[in-house]
């Protein structure tokens, strides 16, 4: 009898586990080496973003946002579906992305490091989502942004 508890308290435990393993989570809470919190308020999450060379992150997830790039990035991309897509990220880049989920493996050589810009107002944000590609930004508007955040890292 004591066998049987014990065989289902361990395939409970291991279906808790997965199950959590399944379910993206706050980028701070399960990779704070990699996201930090900048600044908050009731409209937006500002998170800093760094990932040493080569360095893989685990399955989480971020409310729809902006993210620009501050330093250059050879970086693979991969959805909870196991789709990749490598991207190469250029300083003052901006990219507007909705509500996912992923994992981020940086491929470079070098530290990659951006500020992404969540909004909050979940309806906003899929709203922004359903729009298409993101909008470009003139190549002074990208000066302007990389420059400004530049000078907030230094």
């Amino acid at each position: 009898m004591k066998s049987s508890y014990g065989r289902l308290l361990s395939a409970a435990c291991l279906s808790l586990f997965y199950c959590t393993l399944a379910l993206a989570q706050d980028p701070m809470k399960v990779e704070p080496t990699h996201y930090k919190l900048a600044f908050e308020n009731e409209y937006v999450q500002v998170v800093n973003v760094h990932y040493g060379a080569h360095e893989k992150s685990v399955l989480h997830a971020h409310m729809g946002g902006v993210v620009v790039v501050l330093t250059a990035g050879h970086l693979r991309f991969t959805d909870e579906n196991g789709k990749t897509q490598e991207v190469f990220a250029k300083p003052g880049d901006p990219r507007w992305f909705p509500p996912f989920k992923h994992r981020v493996e940086n491929l470079g050589d070098t530290a990659y490091n951006a500020v992404y810009i969540g909004i909050k107002n979940k309806r906003l944000a899929k709203e922004a989502g359903l729009k298409g590609e993101p909008s470009e930004m003139n190549e002074r508007t990208k000066k302007l942004v990389a420059e400004a955040l530049l000078a907030t890292v230094k």
